[in-house]
């Protein structure tokens, strides 16, 4: 199961924005937002259960290439494997020119929502 999501890279995205550093390029933290995100709604379309949700544990992501504000942004995320309660993702996002931006591997774990919060 995948999803694809198109994000354009604005000012509140940019690293000097978010506090991650000083430059006004896309900051890896709205990366992994990004991607956490759309892990998220692919999460949701495969939990049956009204009661439970999928909480993020670990994403592990390399940023290779710069993005300025005004470019497009194209995140591509796949659930690659279910174990229990255990969900795997890969993630790639790419530039206009289709060249690789980012890679990563996250993590989610479905719990039940009223335990999870007690």
């Amino acid at each position: 199961m995948k999803q694809i999501k198109t994000f354009k890279v604005t000012p509140a995205d940019t690293a000097r924005q978010i506090g991650s550093g000083t430059l006004r390029v896309l900051a890896t933290p709205k990366v992994a937002a990004w991607f956490e995100g759309i892990a998220t709604e692919l999460a949701a379309n495969v939990i049956a259960n009204t009661e439970e949700t999928s909480v993020g544990t670990n994403i592990n992501l390399d940023h290779l290439k710069k993005s300025v504000v005004g470019e497009t942004i194209t995140c591509e995320v796949t659930l690659a494997a279910r174990d229990g309660n255990k969900m795997s993702f890969t993630a790639e996002a790419f530039n206009e020119n289709h060249d690789l931006i980012a890679r990563a591997t996250h993590t989610r774990f479905v719990v039940n929502i009223d335990r999870f919060m007690k």
